[in-house]
Order: structure tokens, then C-alpha cells, then sequence
């Protein structure tokens, strides 16, 4: 038996650009802002028996998140408690046939403590079970998987009956019965190709069933759908690639037809002078893929130059595109890998440029973006101290200053940029 217990404890102040205010290069939060404090405790069991073994993990949250506007009470305050656990089982191997079984679970709930209420009191159950197959042979690997999938989201009212923004209670279960088939196979001893076929499914979550107000984090008005019901999916995929000592590359598309899809679309209309942004769903399909270049040539181990490029297309049955979908991106990395020195050990450094092209596939009352290009450096390495191995990183990012906004940005409708020049460090102590 094997067993590990991790805990971990963070918190962040975050400023809420409610609106363009004073511009301060103080480090001083100005109100509104909000103060998360998040734990996170995680238990893992191996348990090794003679031809099988047992995993089992159980995690549990907790996440308190203030909003403060004035004063010294919170204006906003949720408790957020979420269980989880996860059981797997790898039964002994029958022939050419490597089998788990495993069931997972959650328990949730959201209370509210303060006058405002963003999504209401809530409690959330998810239960799976599922089993997974794999059948070996010489160089074609076969994969069979099936789960079954519940929900239940139980919530409370919350506001005046009587206003606009009230939250009536709902009481939802969701049920899914999902299967998925993939092949992988070694064509020759350079290259391998992928194959899968899924079906999958998504219920919708609090926030998509419940909202009705302004979300002051993003500047918007959200109305959610009560009556939403599961998102169901076909996936096919396919990849291709080829290795070898000195080069590899890398092909993979997929085309994903969906059934009932969930997604936050603008209007044309304002409250409380936000865009409304509804919760819809309707029959859409999501297409596109990735290729990738990387080249380190022998003698020269220590050069590395990787490449790759995304696209992403949603479309709704109609032929009208989804909204926000990411725009299409190229990055190129340059990485030097040094030889080892007497104090410093596995020295590198890099540079990246990401260049994200312009965004024109929009949704009726969605606005187009601009491309931009950032421009990425950094270096780092390892130190071994005795016992201990640290290992060390600097990175500086948006070289350039560029002023961009991502057409993902929230705070897109504000004109507000995303980061700018920023520096950031990591270090890392291994026993």
C-alpha cells in the first residue's frame, strides 16, 4: 500500500474592473476587488496485489470568495465546499487484454453569505462508472471504453419574486450513457497514426441554468436557461507522426458534431447599461486541428526548434458561426539546451514569438479582433544541494509591450488589454 497526502493553500486579491476609473501604478487594491482563499486537500491509496492493483484519491475544496465594494464587509461572499473522489481498479491481464473498471463521484455545495448573489445556494451530485479496455498486438493497440454518467443540481431562490432579477429554484437531473473507440498503430518504426471515435456528453452547470444579473468580473449582464438540457457529442479524430533522431512532426484534425450546444451569446440589448449576454443552446459543430515541427539535429543536441500552428471553426447548424471561438495561432520557439556547468546544472534558454491572427468569424452581435504578436524570452536550470535538487526559472513575456486584446477577453467590450510586459519567476525544490 502506497499513500500520499498533499495539502495546498493560496490566496488572491483581484481587482474588478467594474469601470475605467483612476489609472494608478500603485500596488494599493482600489474597491471594487475580490479576496479568494482556496484549500485544497488530496488523499491517493495505491494498493498492489499480486496480478492487480486498486487506485483510489479523494480531494476536497474549499473556496471562499469575498467581494469587497466598500467598507469593510463583504458585499459578496460565496462558500464553495466540493468532495471528490476516485476508485479504479486494474484487473489482472486476460490474454492480449489490459482492462480498468472505476467509478467517480462529487458532492458540491454554494452558500451565500453577504447581501448580493451571483449564482444562488446550490447543491451538486455527480456519480460515474465506467470500464476501459485495451487489446495488444503487435503494432496496432485497440481501445473500447463506456461510461455511464448522472447528475443532480438542486438550488434554492434567491432575490424578490417580484423584481426582474429573481432566481427561481430548480430541481435537475441529468443522465448520459457514453461509449468511445480508438486504435493506435505503428506503421513503420517511424511513424504512428491515431484513430478515435467517441460519443460524450456535458449537463449544464450552475451558472448556465441559474444566472440573472451582472457579473461584475466581466462587465456583463448573464441570463441563464433553466430548461438547458445535455449536450450530447460524436468526436472523430485522427493523428499522424513521424520521429526520428534528429526530426519529428506531427498532424491531428477532428470534427465534432454537437447536439444541444451550450454557449453565452452578446445582444443588442443593455441592463443596468451591460450587454446582455443569454445562455442558448442549439445543434452546432466544432472542426480543426494542429500541426507541429520539431527539429533537434544531432550533433547539435543542444538546439531545439519547435513550431506549431491551431485552428479551431464552430459553426451552428444554420452556417452561422459560434461566438467565441479562439482565433487562429503560430508559435515558433527557439530553445538552447547548455552543457552542464561545475554549480549550474541543465542550463537553458529560449526564445518564442506567438502570433495570433485575426479573428473575422464572429456571431451576429460579436465584434471582430485584431491580430497581434507577442514576443517570449527566458532561461533557467537546475542546482544540486546535497540532498536536495532545486531548479530555477525566469521567463519575461509581451517583450515588446504590444497592447492587444484577446478576442476570449471578458473585458473585450471595455477595451481593457490584456497583460503587458511581465516578468515572473519559478523555483522548484525536489528531495
Amino acid at each position: 500500500l502506497k499513500s500520499t497526502i498533499r495539502y495546498n493553500y493560496n490566496r488572491a486579491n483581484i481587482g474588478i474592473p467594474e469601470e475605467i476609473g483612476i489609472q494608478s501604478t500603485s500596488d494599493k487594491l482600489l474597491v471594487p476587488f475580490q479576496e479568494i482563499d482556496n484549500h485544497v486537500l488530496s488523499w491517493e491509496n495505491k494498493l498492489f496485489l499480486t496480478n492487480s492493483s486498486f487506485n483510489f484519491k479523494a480531494g476536497y475544496v474549499f473556496n471562499d470568495r469575498r467581494e469587497f465594494e466598500e467598507g469593510t464587509d463583504p458585499a459578496l461572499e460565496m462558500k464553495l465546499n466540493t468532495f471528490s473522489y476516485d476508485l479504479t481498479y486494474n484487473l489482472p491481464e486476460l490474454g492480449r487484454f489490459e482492462t480498468i473498471i472505476g467509478l467517480q463521484g462529487m458532492f458540491q455545495t454554494n452558500k451565500n453569505k453577504a447581501e448580493e448573489v451571483l449564482i444562488p445556494d446550490a447543491k451538486v451530485t455527480d456519480f460515474g462508472v465506467m470500464g476501459t479496455s485495451h487489446y495488444h498486438l503487435e503494432k496496432v493497440d485497440l481501445q473500447i471504453g463506456l461510461r455511464f454518467d448522472y447528475r443532480s443540481i438542486i438550488s434554492d431562490p434567491a432575490r424578490d419574486p417580484s423584481e426582474t432579477d429573481y432566481i427561481r429554484p430548480i430541481d435537475r437531473s441529468f443522465t448520459s450513457f457514453n461509449g468511445a473507440l480508438g486504435a493506435k498503430i505503428n506503421i513503420s518504426e517511424n511513424i504512428i497514426t491515431r484513430v478515435n471515435l467517441a460519443s460524450g456528453f456535458r449537463a449544464p452547470n450552475l451558472a448556465e441554468l441559474t444566472s440573472n444579473g451582472v457579473h461584475e468580473g466581466t462587465n456583463r449582464y448573464e441570463i441563464g436557461n433553466p430548461d438547458l438540457s445535455n449536450e450530447t457529442n460524436f468526436q472523430a479524430d485522427v493523428s499522424v507522426e513521424f520521429r526520428n533522431d534528429h526530426f519529428e512532426i506531427s498532424a491531428n484534425g477532428f470534427y465534432n458534431l454537437v447536439n444541444d450546444f451550450i454557449f453565452i451569446s452578446p445582444t443588442d440589448s443593455m441592463i443596468d447599461e451591460n450587454i446582455v449576454f443569454n445562455y442558448l443552446q442549439a445543434d452546432a459543430s466544432l472542426y480543426g486541428g494542429e500541426f507541429g515541427l520539431h527539429i533537434h539535429p544531432h550533433p547539435l543536441h543542444w538546439l531545439h526548434v519547435e513550431s506549431s500552428f491551431e485552428t479551431v471553426i464552430g459553426k451552428l447548424n444554420n452556417d452561422n458561426y459560434l461566438p467565441l471561438i479562439p482565433a487562429n495561432t503560430l508559435r515558433n520557439t527557439f530553445r538552447i539546451e547548455f552543457n552542464d556547468g561545475k554549480l549550474i546544472k541543465e542550463p537553458f534558454s529560449f526564445i518564442s514569438l506567438a502570433n495570433t491572427f485575426n479573428q473575422k468569424n464572429v456571431s451576429g452581435f460579436e465584434t471582430s479582433t485584431p491580430g497581434y504578436n507577442i514576443l517570449s524570452i527566458g532561461g533557467g536550470g537546475s542546482l544540486d544541494l546535497d540532498k536536495f535538487k532545486l531548479t530555477f526559472g525566469l521567463n519575461l513575456t509581451n517583450l515588446t509591450d504590444e497592447f492587444y486584446i484577446s478576442h476570449l477577453s471578458r473585458l473585450k467590450q471595455n477595451e481593457i488589454g490584456n497583460i503587458g510586459r511581465n516578468t515572473y519567476g519559478t523555483l522548484s525544490l525536489q528531495l
